[in-house]
């Protein structure tokens, strides 16, 4: 069966596993893989009646649910494009994807989504029930230009990166089918497979490590809108057998078992854990690597990229916090004219996993992709003697002192080996002499409990001089996606009053 879309991924899976559990959604339903192509021939069905055509776009506002699932491969059937995005997302931030996106049609998965039903409810949507739970829908006059043929386009992902400014990410069905078999391949994703789906499909690394991956290999996923500890542990104690996640959700996780009086996982199932989205320090590797009992697989990409760049596949104990080699198909460079050491460059990318470019944006695009077809990441990477990749930040937070490159990352890292700190964000702040110091934002359990002095005394025994921040700011949450990545760029804006006190 010769693959072109990414709604024929299941189908291939129907055809072998039939009846085998293929999502279990958040209210515990389970469809079976046939149960699966129905649900999205039911949802093809509902599109059209709806209005939506080859080339519309469907804006999903949503959390992680089978409906959302499902409405992706539904709009594959039809050739048109979805659009899934956040229910937590603001007003503002919707409307202004919608605005740009002009899609033909909007639904809110209100079953599983408090946020959805309220959003839905603002814009006096149809409520609707479908075979695959409620939905709110609203029709709009579509404007089907687009920048390339939009047959080709699988998903439109919005991301915000890190400068705040919301880019269109145009991916194909092939960037997806791609990104799926290397992910399962990766993990060594099999049919009996229990993948735990609290990593959100409205972001590519949902979207595609698993959400794809589980339809290629033929595991299922079960589905949580948000993510909670507690839960998770409750689901790692039953079937769960394969975690993908962010740091985030790690820290947390250990942090509430931990609560309970209990340092490692036990009556576990588990087989594979992995870390994205962020930066592995050793310390914390070998924490987390103790709890689990199991290796810590790490991983680089980003949404221009269909997620996955490089990977690793090392035992338990290895010291590598690389994001190990790039995948098989894909090329990766440096450019090593940004910053001022000679091993450490831009991160540059090719291959099958490169983005068709920005909606409507293609200003953006030549400046995204070159004449060559290289991806301009905006990491900043090295290579290690074995050929393994290393992010040590982005270039664009790249911190100049007093001459010096600062690395956010190994500045975080540090703080995050302290037992008190949940997690860390460091950012670059100008002085007045034109110089740059060094900032630090640390989430901990009880910011009016912790020691500064203790930290500071902590940090200083791991750090050079030029790398230690000049400000740090003990806080109970740092602002953050619903992956779990940290938001940076509103780290300034979050905690200005605190910031104030500090003079430049």
């Amino acid at each position: 069966m010769t693959i072109k879309r990414v709604h024929e991924l299941v189908f291939r899976s129907a055809d072998k596993f039939a009846d085998a559990t293929a999502l279990i959604d958040f209210n515990d339903r389970r469809f079976s893989w046939n149960e699966y192509v129905s649900s999205i021939e039911a949802g093809r069905d509902l599109l059209v009646s709806h209005g939506v055509r080859t080339g519309d776009r469907v804006m999903i506002v949503a959390e992680n649910c089978a409906a959302l699932a499902i409405l992706v491969f539904a709009a594959s059937l039809i050739e048109a494009i979805a659009i899934p995005v956040n229910a937590r997302m603001s007003p503002s931030e919707l409307k202004r994807i919608s605005d740009h996106a002009m899609p033909g049609l909007t639904i809110w998965t209100t079953a599983a989504s408090p946020s959805a039903r309220e959003h839905a409810d603002t814009h006096q949507a149809q409520h609707i029930e479908s075979p695959f739970g409620a939905l709110a829908v609203k029709a709009h006059t579509a404007d089907a230009g687009t920048n390339t043929d939009p047959a080709d386009i699988a998903v439109l992902l919005y991301t915000t990166g890190t400068t705040g400014t919301p880019k269109g990410v145009m991916l194909s069905h092939a960037n997806f089918m791609f990104a799926g078999a290397a992910s399962a391949t990766l993990r060594d994703m099999r049919p009996t497979d229990l993948i735990y789906g609290a990593l959100p499909l409205t972001h590519v690394f949902g979207l595609a490590s698993m959400l794809m991956a589980s339809a290629h290999a033929g595991a299922a996923i079960q589905f949580t809108p948000r993510f909670k500890a507690e839960q998770l542990l409750a689901a790692l104690k039953q079937d769960v057998t394969l975690l993908p996640a962010v740091p985030q959700m790690h820290a947390l996780l250990m942090h509430h078992t931990h609560g309970l009086g209990e340092d490692r996982l036990t009556g576990s199932k588990l087989r594979y854990v992995s870390s994205g989205a962020a930066p592995l320090d050793p310390a914390w590797k070998r924490k987390a690597e103790a709890f689990y009992g199991l290796p810590l697989q790490n991983g680089y990409g980003m949404t221009e990229s269909t997620a996955g760049v490089s990977s690793t596949c090392n035992p338990i104990g290895s010291p590598d916090t690389s994001v190990g080699k790039p995948l098989p198909g894909v090329e990766v460079k440096l450019d090593t004219s940004v910053g001022s050491a000679t091993d450490v460059g831009e991160v540059l990318t090719r291959g099958p996993h490169v983005m068709l470019g920005y909606f409507r944006n293609d200003e953006e695009t030549a400046k995204a992709i070159d004449a060559d077809g290289f991806l301009h990441t905006g990491d900043l990477g090295r290579f290690d003697e074995d050929g393994n990749l290393h992010i040590v930040g982005r270039a664009k937070e790249l911190i100049i002192r007093s001459g010096f490159n600062v690395y956010p990352p190994e500045v975080e890292a540090a703080f995050n080996d302290h037992p008190d700190v949940v997690q860390c964000a460091v950012i670059g702040r100008n002085t007045k002499d034109g110089n740059e110091e060094v900032l630090a934002f640390v989430q901990c359990a009880d910011p009016e409990k912790l020691d500064l002095a203790g930290l500071q005394a902590f940090v200083a025994e791991r750090l050079t001089s030029y790398k230690r921040p000049s400000f740090i700011l003990p806080v109970k949450q740092l602002p953050a996606a619903s992956t779990g990545k940290i938001l940076k760029h509103k780290l300034l804006e979050e905690f200005a009053s605190e910031i104030a006190l500090s003079p430049a």
